[in-house]
């Protein structure tokens, strides 16, 4: 189980920059610690013009793959599961994200954007968000604002863990809260 203050989520309404927070956090942690040892992925949107099209799964070493989409049109893609228009490929997101959630002994940082709906839908990846949390490594994650006051089971559960710190993000603490979790793992980083 990870111990009090080793797994940060980070939550928020949509489009308020919990991804950004993700990705300034990292960049200043290998600014202060160009050695760290960090693993797991981020999600960015995909958009052509100013359509939202879709998402794409990016590890922390830059590789690429699909999420979910508006435009698949291959006949497998009617067969994949759905969150709003989205279909989301299970399939391409386990072949990435799950390679990238192996506990390794020299990990110092597990980077997880997102455990939402989309994320999910993979049977997989609950339990390894779960190794994750018992590898006493720290973690920073994103998860969705409940919605309708109705929460993810998965998330549900994250939000509950005995060692996770909830911060909500909005447009006024953006930078409150990066600096916080910025220091915080600063500081536990010094202490392995």
């Amino acid at each position: 189980m990870a111990a009090s203050g080793k797994c940060f989520l980070v939550t928020g309404s949509p489009g308020v920059g919990k991804t950004t927070l993700i990705i300034r956090v990292l960049e200043s942690l290998r600014i202060s610690n160009p050695n760290l040892k960090v693993q797991g992925f981020y999600t960015r949107e995909i958009r052509e013009e100013s359509e939202r099209v879709g998402f794409e799964v990016v590890t922390i070493d830059g590789r690429r793959g699909p999420l979910a989409s508006t435009k698949n049109s291959s006949p497998d893609s009617l067969r994949w599961p759905t969150v709003g228009r989205y279909r989301v490929d299970v399939a391409s997101f386990e072949s990435l994200a799950l390679s990238e959630m192996q506990v390794k002994e020299d990990t110092e940082l597990f980077i997880i954007d997102e455990v939402g709906k989309m994320e999910l839908f993979s049977s997989s990846f609950f339990p390894a968000v779960l190794k994750i949390l018992e590898s006493n490594v720290p973690v920073l994650a994103s998860i969705p604002i409940p919605r309708s006051g109705r929460d993810i089971p998965g998330v549900a559960r994250l939000r509950n863990h005995p060692g996770a710190t909830i911060l909500t993000l909005n447009t006024s603490n953006r930078d409150s809260i990066k600096e916080h979790i910025y220091s915080q793992l600063l500081d536990l980083l010094h202490k392995n």
